[in-house]
């Protein structure tokens, strides 16, 4: 598996092709798990979001009172308007402060739900990740799974917390404004409409280009991460191979693409609101030239209750219409602002849909791993006790008993095929027997299937045809964790954990005390040189154990399985990076480790495998040969060729 994360890892947030737009259904998705556990919170506020946008707008009203006081105050004195005008400002004042304190209660409650709802979609994306079978994760690329916890998430973010509720404000504003202004003269509300009419269009036309190369933004953006990223794992090669003239030309081709496409998508998103904002000027503009040609006429206002006002009296409703247009045009100008964070928003949910949406690892096994001790008489019970006993747990659906099979680490298989894809098949009728304590060796060029055999022993996939049997019980009834729970891996990729070196050697069993892993480490031969680390056992790792040797940290991954103590061993080319001399003592504390045990050992080194009771040769998929190493060696097969390396040399 993870043979392809390096290579995988290097195209971040793209998946072989271009990012996807958001699907159908998709919004509705998002407000429906944004419901889900925030129904209280979110109903404060869309309240508050309701009140905020109604007193807002309303207070334009105000003018046109404001206006008939001043007319009414020079005509007959001031004294006479004096309590009307008291009366004006302390509701404005009302308006204004309710207004103010909406917008507070609004804006900490939305911090809360956003939050909350990030929350919700992290922990239900990482929970669906662990359930994904290993096989998602050899065909996505990782930089692109990686980019669904910033990128895509990010623009969730941006959509729920921000979008949602300036579009919802901005409805309740435009509605309000809509009723406002068809009360106070249809003359005015015409050229309205027509004015934003053109702008629906102008923000189809420079919007929708905008959104289209921010997406483009968003898989250049991916691919120049991604190559950074490989051009710091593999800064040793660049150098190597005096390669850092090439990297930089490389690396000049993706951000050139970046800037192209970043630059028109901030273009067409900039050119926007200027677009909006000078419609919006001329509109008012108009408004005044042709209120103003009316009440030169003496054509009288109507509004859509059926009330006409006089030429003098449409004036003063003229003077109060216009700021009511400006915020109406305002309104419609700063939610075209807003389609990029909706197309950008929804293409990450969908994304993110996508993960969550992935068929999750079936197990329907049955039988599982219990703590048992066995009497004088052979009979095997179950007990919570440390016995060092386990025993696999079988219940009979059909007549409803249970029996107890021994774990010893016998494992089986009959005429096994199996191919990553079904049209290609990578097996081809395997078949092995690995009895208790037997060390089992296969070897062969790359690609010819080995670490395949040990994937389908982990059930990391399932066989296509034939049966894998384990101490008897075919391992399809055996759940997956208990299966896994008895096997120890070292591969030979390590990955190793931020966190102390025992924490990293306690990670192949959590219940390990801290004398159980040093004494695993003095197994795996790790221990002289934890010792001679700054802070010992409690030295701590980063990206990766990059303080450690390959070597080094290798040996904690063997310490790791051997913590474990598990009765099946799988070592995939676990002394591939350690010296000669290092792997003479690894050897001794493997062979040690391997006592009682069942031992599968993939190896390019023959050196390694020569004390294997039974060795297997593969090539393409068929095992073309199998004995001893002395058999093998007297055969003068393919084995022989390998060993002595006529293969080689022929």
């Amino acid at each position: 598996m993870a043979r392809g994360i390096s290579m995988r890892g290097g195209k971040a947030g793209m998946r072989g092709g271009p990012r996807p737009k958001a699907k159908k259904g998709t919004l509705k998705r998002v407000l429906s798990l944004l419901f889900k556990n925030n129904k209280g919170r979110i109903a404060i506020v869309f309240a508050c979001l309701t009140i905020s946008a109604i007193t807002g707008v309303t207070s334009s009203l105000f003018l046109k009172q404001l206006l008939v006081h001043i007319r009414l105050g020079l005509k007959d004195g001031y004294s006479a308007v004096a309590s009307g005008l008291a009366t004006l400002f302390v509701i404005m004042g009302t308006v204004y402060l309710t207004s103010i304190l909406c917008n507070f209660i609004q804006a900490r409650t939305m911090a809360t739900v956003s939050q909350n709802f990030l929350h919700q979609i992290r922990t239900g994306v990482f929970n669906k990740m662990q359930s994904l079978p290993i096989r998602y994760f050899d065909s996505h690329l990782t930089g692109d799974i990686m980019s669904s916890y910033t990128n895509d998430t990010d623009a969730i973010r941006q959509l729920v917390s921000q979008s949602i509720p300036h579009l919802y404000s901005s409805l309740i504003s435009v509605t309000t404004l809509l009723v406002i202004m068809l009360t106070s003269s249809i003359w005015l509300s015409l050229v309205i409409f027509v004015g934003v009419i053109f702008m629906f269009l102008i923000t189809k036309v420079v919007g929708g280009n905008s959104a289209k190369y921010f997406v483009k933004q968003q898989i250049s953006l991916g691919a120049e991460e991604g190559y950074i990223q490989e051009m710091i794992q593999g800064q040793k090669v660049v150098k190597v191979f005096c390669h850092e003239q090439e990297s930089k030309e490389m690396f000049d081709q993706k951000n050139d693409q970046l800037c192209k496409d970043a630059t028109s998508a901030h273009t067409f998103a900039n050119i926007l609101m200027p677009i909006m904002g000078n419609l919006g000027n001329i509109l008012y503009v108009l408004l005044a030239f042709i209120g103003g040609l009316l009440v030169a006429l003496n054509v009288g206002n109507i509004t859509i209750t059926g009330k006409v006002e006089s030429a003098s009296t449409f004036l003063i409703t003229i003077i109060a219409f216009l700021p009511i247009s400006k915020q109406f045009t305002g309104q419609v100008s700063q939610s075209s602002q807003q389609i990029n964070a909706i197309v950008m928003g929804l293409a990450g949910a969908s994304r993110l849909f996508e993960l969550m949406d992935q068929t999750p690892e079936t197990d329907e096994g049955y039988v599982t791993l219990v703590r048992c001790k066995i009497s004088d008489d052979g009979t095997i019970t179950e007990t919570e006790e440390r016995t060092g006993l386990w025993a696999w747990k079988h219940p009979h659906k059909a007549d409803g008993t249970i029996t107890y099979t021994q774990l010893k680490g016998d494992i089986q298989m009959f005429d096994v095929d199996f191919g990553y894809v079904p049209e290609k098949i990578v097996l081809h009728n395997v078949s092995l027997y690995a009895h208790p304590g037997q060390k089992i060796a296969f070897v062969g060029a790359t690609g010819a299937g080995k670490t395949t055999i040990t994937n389908l022993i982990n059930r990391f996939y399932d066989i296509a045809d034939g049966k894998i049997r384990y101490d008897g019980i075919n391992i399809n009834k055996i759940k997956k964790a208990d299966l896994r729970r008895s096997l120890g891996i070292v591969l030979q990729d390590t990955n190793l954990f931020t966190g102390t070196v025992m924490e990293n050697i306690r990670y192949g069993r959590l219940s390990a005390t801290d004398e159980e892993c040093i004494e695993a480490a003095k197994l795996a031969y790790a221990h002289d040189f934890i010792s001679r680390l700054p802070d010992g056992y409690n030295t701590m790792l980063t990206a990766d154990g990059a303080n450690l040797s390959q070597g080094q940290r290798q040996l904690l991954s063997i310490a790791r399985a051997a913590v474990k103590d598990a009765p099946v061993m799988i070592m995939d080319e676990a002394t591939s990076s350690i010296d000669t001399r290092t792997e003479a003592l690894v050897q001794k504390g493997t062979d040690r480790l391997m006592q009682g045990r069942t031992v599968f050992v993939i190896a390019h080194r023959l050196s390694t495998v020569q004390n294997s009771d039974v060795i297997m040769v593969l090539e393409q998929g068929h095992v073309i040969e199998r004995g001893s190493h002395k058999e093998l060696i007297e055969k003068r097969g393919k084995y022989y060729q390998l060993y002595t390396g006529a293969f080689e040399l022929e």
